[in-house]
């Protein structure tokens, strides 16, 4: 036993280095946690669409790919059509194809049809020619047309586009032999429906002359092969070989035509 006085009631004697030593540990005791176990991670999986439809088997891809092929025939056959239509080979580009309600004087009865030059310098405009005094150097090229209904032969008459001596127009004959003159001071392209415009003779798709297709059947033969498209469309070029067959065909259809020297 302590006395009294002793140390433990003076505040200034040093601390029991056991109680410091409890006090220490109670200290570290409470700050220690004890880690939490480690979480389970779980793998990550494929997650599975339900609006992603299975791939398709052969026999349910069979009818899409004929339906495909349907499409892509159906393609082909409208482009066929179309060129068939406009000409293919047969050079239908655009030039200037007349409106026949701006043409005066126009023929619509049967053929044979004159030269039509009494009503000419109404059309020259309409038409798209010009009235030269010389015959144009820059273009110069020819063609045949012939005229056949049910079977006889009709005649191209001479002088088309040639006023009275007192000018011509770039599309023009000089004879009834059905050579086509074609010449223009400048380049450019000229169509059958100018040709007819000078001439005087209704041409459309539907009429040449007096001959309409839901009376008399038509056809228009280039080079010796049917031309489907707008006649009074197609463009002139060298050598050609029209041929007009109205009502019943001639035995032959001509595909050429023996051009003069020179022409």
């Amino acid at each position: 036993m302590r006395p009294s006085g002793s140390d433990a009631d003076d505040p200034n004697a040093p601390p029991d280095p056991r109680q410091a030593t409890a006090t220490i540990r109670a200290a570290v005791a409470k700050k220690s946690r004890t880690p939490a176990p480690p979480r389970k991670v779980q793998a990550p999986q494929r997650r599975s669409d339900p609006k992603k439809r299975p791939s398709w088997t052969a026999s349910e891809r069979l009818p899409l790919w004929i339906g495909l092929a349907v499409l892509v025939i159906a393609a082909v056959v409208a482009g066929v059509v179309f060129v068939g239509r406009s000409g293919g080979g047969n050079n239908s580009t655009s030039a200037n194809v007349p409106d026949d309600s701006q043409l005066i004087g126009l023929q619509t009865g049967p053929a044979p049809w004159n030269p039509g030059l009494d009503t000419l310098p109404d059309r020259l405009k309409p038409v798209g020619v010009h009235a030269l005094t010389n015959e144009g150097e820059v273009l110069h090229i020819h063609q045949h047309l012939d005229i056949y209904v049910n079977g006889k032969h009709e005649v191209v008459p001479q002088g088309i586009g040639i006023y009275d001596g007192q000018f011509l127009t770039e599309l023009h004959t000089h004879d009834a032999t059905g050579i086509m003159h074609v010449e223009s001071p400048v380049a450019k392209n000229f169509d059958l429906g100018q040709f007819f415009g000078v001439w005087g003779v209704r041409l459309n798709n539907d009429c040449v002359g007096g001959y309409c297709q839901e009376l008399t059947p038509w056809t228009v033969y280039v080079n010796g092969q049917p031309y489907h498209g707008d006649p009074a469309a197609l463009v002139l070029k060298e050598h050609q070989e029209i041929a007009f067959v109205i009502g019943t065909p001639p035995k032959t259809i001509p595909s050429t035509y023996k051009f003069p020297a020179g022409l």
